[in-house]
């Protein structure tokens, strides 16, 4: 599955068997899951005619989305000191210093406190204070980047990330991100692939509640899910799988989140929030199969990218994970993404075992702003 924040590293590494599929097409029920949650679409939130749609239904006809996720939990804010109201009883006689004392509990008490964007391990340029969205939002609903994927110099798929128009889940405005790939070429013949995840993001806080990942693979059918609770900071994974040698197998996790976590899909888009100054680290939490861990992401320097989608200015970044406090060797993983408001992810570079994928942007479709 993916992990560690890293998307493309996960599809890509999907190529590697030689089965052919047979599986059971109902595996993608979950009642569990969706007595969860309360899914409508959110392209007329402004006269409140959304309609909902049905858990686990997706029409092929329509880009919309499977949606689901749970109330969102503001990040908590200072409140100024309220004006303090004393009474005083049974006091027949005052003296100088009772009466200069209770005149200065009536004055309103001064607002010392200043908001703070949390968490305090992300940065905060670009935010207005204690603010969770950024200035500039680098999200356009209709946005379609394409990649090619390379493995050996030979094209092994297509990878696709998309921005879809915005959901409501639970009442709460929510992006709607896709991601697919598809094998392609001489990799096709040997293992076929056509997967798909969708991760909903909360508008305001940038929360993410929801995957929901779809597998359809030579070796395998799965269905999976993951829903965080941002009121209780807990996370619970379903996951449904038909395999020849083992038939249906189900398996669920539950595990604690931190406040402000990423899920293992939601950060490949989440990174894009920030504005990745030269020489600076930039962290956020993540939390994946159990684990809670730390995204980190230096950028390295400003390149010129020669693509077959055009050349465009990069900032080029180097990734690293870090759970537990200790640095997780996963190879190395570049990742570049365009300078500028937008911050497209246009190429990705990771170092498995044997030899290095390489996924990179063949075309860009601009969204358009909400």
């Amino acid at each position: 599955m993916i992990k560690n924040l890293v998307v493309a590293v996960f599809f890509l590494s999907a190529c590697a068997s030689i089965l052919k599929y047979k599986g059971d097409k109902n595996i993608s029920e979950n009642a569990d899951f969706s007595k969860q949650v309360i899914i409508k679409s959110d392209e007329s939130a402004e006269d409140k005619k959304s309609e909902s749609i049905p858990p686990n239904v997706q029409s092929p006809a329509q880009e919309k989305p499977t949606v689901v996720t749970a109330p969102v939990k503001e990040p908590a804010k200072v409140k100024p000191v309220a004006q303090s109201k004393v009474k005083i009883t049974n006091s027949k006689k005052k003296t100088a210093k009772n009466k200069t004392d209770l005149a200065k509990e009536k004055e309103p008490a001064p607002q010392s406190t200043v908001l703070v964007r949390q968490p305090d391990i992300e940065d905060a340029e670009g935010f207005d204070p204690g603010s969770r969205r950024p200035k500039v939002d680098p999200f356009q609903v209709g946005e379609v980047v394409t990649h090619s994927v390379r493995y050996f110099a030979a094209q092994a798929g297509v990878v696709t990330f998309k921005v879809r128009p915005f959901v409501e889940v639970n009442n709460s405005k929510s992006y709607s991100f896709l991601v697919d790939l598809k094998s392609t070429g001489i990799f096709s013949k040997f293992y076929s692939v056509d997967d798909q995840v969708e991760t909903f993001v909360d508008y305001n806080t940038l929360n993410p509640y929801v995957f929901k990942l779809h597998l359809k693979e030579s070796a395998q059918l799965k269905e999976a899910q993951s829903f965080f609770d941002q009121k209780s900071l807990k996370a619970t994974y379903w996951e449904n799988k038909y395999t020849e040698k083992d038939g249906n197998t189900e398996k669920k996790l539950e595990w604690e989140i931190l406040p402000f976590s990423q899920n293992a899909f939601s950060g490949i888009f989440y990174m894009r929030v920030f504005k990745w100054d030269i020489g600076k680290e930039y962290s956020f939490r993540v939390s994946d199969d159990q684990k809670n861990i730390i995204f980190k992401g230096t950028a390295l320097a400003k390149e010129k990218l020669d693509t077959d989608a055009g050349s465009f200015n990069a900032i080029k970044i180097k990734a690293q994970i870090v759970s537990r406090g200790v640095l997780e060797q996963a190879g190395d993983i570049l990742i570049w993404v365009s300078d500028d408001e937008h911050k497209y992810v246009l190429r990705i570079e990771a170092k498995i075992k044997i030899g290095t994928l390489v996924s990179e942007v063949t075309s860009i479709k601009p969204g358009k702003a909400e």
